[in-house]
């Protein structure tokens, strides 16, 4: 495949993947930045080579092949991400970018060996999970912040949001994968929180907490 197609085939992973439903042309347009056309171009090759179900003027769907090779792409990527991170000290915010060009690197060795040298990581720095070589993925119960009720409480297991400026306010605040936040009050006019994270108050806006995901204890 080529880097565009694998591009591709990762977009339509990503927006399917919460819904299990078909996505539509003008979907993938919006995530890869261009136009419907291209797309619709793009799409029938996909369909040729047997990674997509496509139809015109119906949704896009990945086929057994395809979603194999969308989880081989996100697989790469993400230890990439863990790579970058834990052995050449790269913040969590720096990583994306830098994990897109890798996770275009054809070697199945490397990355295998990639794997067993990390110790085998199941989540990636922002708490997404990493498929096995086999395309198995670990999946685990967690919950948006923004959905807890008061006096719940859960420690912090991953990030809706992995743009460079969240993260970073993120860390500006302290907040981290595997901090403990109890969920004190919910304003109920914005929906904004008062939480307890490690033993300080804090009060965030709706929108910051429902970019974190939390599993409860």
């Amino acid at each position: 495949m080529t880097f565009s197609e694998e591009n591709y085939l990762k977009s339509i992973y990503h927006l399917t993947a919460s819904t299990e439903t078909e996505v539509s042309t003008n979907a993938i347009a919006e995530m890869m930045e261009t136009k419907a056309s291209s797309v619709t171009d793009m799409l029938k090759k996909l369909s040729e080579k047997d990674l997509v179900n496509y139809k015109k003027y119906q949704g896009v769907s990945l086929t057994d092949n395809g979603k194999l090779a969308a989880k081989m792409i996100v697989r790469k990527h993400r230890l990439w991400e863990v790579f970058l991170v834990e052995k050449l000290d790269f913040s969590w915010d720096e990583v994306h970018d830098i994990a897109e060009q890798l996770e275009h690197i054809k070697s199945e060795q490397l990355i295998n060996r990639l794997d067993d040298f990390l110790g085998n990581p199941t989540e990636d720095p922002h708490g997404d999970p990493i498929p096995d070589a086999n395309g198995r993925i670990v999946k685990i119960e967690k919950h948006l912040l923004s959905e807890l009720i008061e006096n719940q409480t859960g420690v912090c297991v991953g990030v809706k949001d992995t743009s460079s400026e969240f993260l970073k306010y993120l860390d500006k605040q302290e907040i981290a994968l595997g901090s403990q936040i109890e969920l004190l009050y919910k304003e109920s006019f914005d929906l904004s929180v008062k939480i307890k994270i490690d033993g300080r108050e804090l009060s965030i806006s709706n929108k910051i907490a429902s970019n974190l995901f939390v599993k409860l204890v």
